[in-house]
């Protein structure tokens, strides 16, 4: 009941232009574009076991000093990070869909469904062990985590594809 109260008092803020949800709305489309460029410049020339090394670049410094942060502002700055990814494994993902035949492309549609579930089940587990809301910023850590090892994952996929005619 709290955590609906709470929601309900940030969306309402929100609406009315104040608080962090207005501002990293009202800002999106720059940041956005910023964050996905500044992944893409740590990725460049790196071989996938580096390229974990840029997993965390945005949120990090967002985050600063975590124990001196509320909660809701740790999950934006991982929320944040994850948007970025989200959109680099979105343009591997349809890179690779239409390079692939269409036997290949269900195959790759099926096995991204299957990681969405897992990552999602994974991740949010953190809310049933730990039973409560400071699990909220963990959760926004795996998915971020996640979904970034999943965008490095089919990004090396995408530049392999690349060269091929179709």
């Amino acid at each position: 009941m709290i955590a609906r109260v709470v929601v309900v008092f940030l969306l309402l803020l929100s609406a009315a232009g104040l608080g962090p949800l207005a501002l990293a709305a009202e800002d999106d489309g720059k940041t956005l574009a910023a964050d996905v460029a500044t992944l893409r410049q740590c990725l460049a020339g790196k071989r996938p076991p580096q390229q974990e090394s840029c997993i965390f670049i945005i949120a990090k410094p967002c985050v600063g000093d975590e124990v001196s942060k509320p909660p809701s502002e740790v999950e934006a700055c991982h929320d944040r990070e994850q948007r970025a990814w989200d959109l680099i494994l979105n343009d591997a993902y349809q890179l690779l869909h239409d390079k692939l035949d269409a036997d290949q492309a269900a195959k790759l549609r099926d096995m991204q469904r299957a990681w969405v579930t897992s990552r999602d089940r994974s991740c949010n587990f953190l809310y049933e062990f730990f039973q409560g809301n400071m699990a909220n910023p963990m959760i926004s850590y795996c998915n971020n985590q996640e979904t970034a090892r999943r965008a490095i994952y089919l990004d090396g996929f995408a530049d392999d594809v690349k060269s091929w005619k179709k």
